[in-house]
């Protein structure tokens, strides 16, 4: 472990308590310190819930360390039990908690509780939250379906036929702290019942214990989010012959290309997509004249795997952007953001380092920042453009409105949160490049303005022909230096007026020809 002032993800207990969070009739044990029971902040606050973490905390003090904490742990789990009847309930500890080995889940197991009971050994000092989600997902499915094994009813993904029903899919991973998951299971929810299809569970978030033994009953399971829903997914493959959709639905390619993979894995038709102008506005805009502007941009993206590997197919394949730097904190999927990265011919950035994260990014020099909020306030010290792509975030990224960035509507927004930044860099440039021209001057009025105040609009003229006049003396422009200028277009010639008579300053030359005008565009341009 080291000392940092932002880090990418908490410990692997805030992972377990994102999945408790995110479901219903789940209730979590965390045996730690006063200390540790800052993660409520993270739900009440920044995901802006209306109820506090489904999470009983031993809250053990310095001096209970004298005594037997054990007693503490198996009351606090009485109560909690008797007080929320929960349906199942997760036990575990803090990375404090972990050094006292109290064992807080044999505990538990061995109070006969009436209940399921899941143990979470997760490692604190060598694993993080995403980590810590994906492996409470994991043991909490596997706890529960534990009885079902060995299974003896698999299938096939066309089974929908011979039973005469709608074929229907799991969809998994999404949960709270994610980045725009309550949208994007509405967004893709839309999508699949537009093709005829059911969805049979969403889980972790808005599931209950009881729904996850209804998961074999789908006939797919669809890996929206890998770093909670991977190993699960592998592990229903194995043990229940239940095939994965693995491609992520963010973007029109992608979108296309999930509909595909979906529709052949179930054996229905692929629909032709012929409206594609109708349901998102990023295709309309990619072919129009107003997106050359945009070709060619440098962008440098950071996030989770996920995300960042979906904004760099999208940013180069459907915006033409340039992508000049790829890089995530996921280090269990770093080898699929390694593969990424080749394709664009880069080498990945790795790290949970966001100070490495700043560096590489100034180095990349890029006009667009994709990232998490950390890169949001480095690409502000640097003056960069930026659109939150990913978790960790803070609480503008956890819009109101609908938002989702999967399927045709969320490449609407991906259009609208990539492209604004840089058109509102763009204003910045034009009235940069306009304040030389006479109406961008310091005093200049409206027609509006000159008809009531005439002696303000007469002292501006006086001031400005005064500030011509000394300019004059101090150095003349020759006929070659003044007819070259003239062939500069005007809302960019005053610029180039005041870079070359600052350039001849600088010089000490006196007179401005062609040639000197010539060697001040030389050097600004390096």
């Amino acid at each position: 472990m080291e000392l940092t002032l932002w880090t990418y993800e908490g410990p692997p207990h805030v992972g377990a308590m994102r999945i408790a969070t995110s479901m219903e009739g789940l209730h979590y044990i965390l045996h730690a310190p006063q200390g540790d029971t800052y993660a409520d902040l993270l739900f009440t606050m920044i995901e802006r819930s209306d109820r506090r973490p489904p999470v009983t905390y031993t809250t053990f003090q310095a001096r209970d360390l004298g005594g037997d904490t054990a007693d503490l742990v198996k009351r606090s789990i009485a109560e909690a039990v008797n007080r929320f009847q929960p349906e199942t309930l997760l036990v575990g500890e803090s990375c404090t908690a972990e050094l006292i080995q109290d064992q807080p889940g044999a505990l538990a197991s061995g109070m006969n509780l009436g209940i399921p009971v899941v143990t979470l050994d997760l490692p604190a000092y060598s694993k993080k939250e995403n980590w810590g989600a994906a492996e409470t997902f994991y043991q909490l499915v596997r706890t529960l379906l534990k009885s079902e094994l060995p299974y003896s009813k698999k299938q096939k993904p066309s089974q929908w036929r011979v039973e005469k029903r709608r074929p229907r899919v799991n969809l998994l991973g999404p949960s709270l702290l994610g980045f725009r998951c309550r949208d994007d299971i509405r967004e893709i929810t839309i999508l699949l019942a537009s093709l005829g299809i059911e969805v049979n569970v969403v889980a972790p978030l808005g599931a209950k214990p009881s729904d996850l033994m209804r998961l074999p009953l789908g006939d797919l399971n669809i890996c929206l989010y890998p770093e909670v829903a991977a190993p699960l997914c592998n592990w229903l493959e194995r043990n229940f012959g239940m095939h994965i959709v693995r491609t992520i639905p963010i973007g029109i390619g992608a979108t296309q290309a999930f509909i595909e993979e979906v529709c052949t894995l179930l054996g229905l038709s692929i629909p032709l997509v012929n409206n594609i102008q109708q349901s998102s506005r990023m295709p309309w805009y990619s072919q129009s004249v107003d997106s050359t502007y945009l070709t060619g941009k440098r962008v440098f993206i950071f996030g989770d795997a996920t995300h960042a590997i979906a904004a760099a197919r999208v940013a180069s394949k459907e915006l033409g952007f340039q992508v000049v730097g790829l890089g995530t904190y996921s280090r269990e999927l770093a080898r699929e953001v390694r593969s990424a990265a080749e394709e664009f011919g880069l080498e990945a950035l790795i790290t949970d380092n966001y100070l490495l994260v700043e560096q590489a990014m100034a180095e990349a020099a890029p006009e667009l920042v994709l990232g998490t909020q950390m890169e949001r306030h480095s690409a502000k010290r640097l003056g960069i453009p930026c659109a939150v792509i990913s978790a960790p975030l803070h609480v503008q990224d956890v819009p109101a409105r609908y938002s989702p960035q999967m399927g045709w509507e969320g490449a609407s927004v991906i259009f609208d949160s990539w492209v604004h930044p840089l058109m509102m860099g763009l204003e910045e440039h034009l009235i940069g490049m306009f304040r030389h021209d006479f109406e961008f001057v310091d005093g200049h009025l409206s027609h509006l303005e000159g008809a009531t105040a005439p002696d303000q609009g007469l002292k501006t003229t006086v001031q400005t022909t005064k500030n011509s006049s000394n300019s004059a003396e101090e150095l003349m422009w020759t006929s070659s230096g003044e007819l070259e200028l003239s062939r500069i277009p005007f809302f960019v010639r005053g610029k180039v007026r005041k870079n070359t008579e600052a350039f001849a300053r600088e010089r000490g030359i006196s007179e401005i020809s062609d040639e000197v005008l010539y060697e001040a565009k030389a050097h600004y341009n390096r």
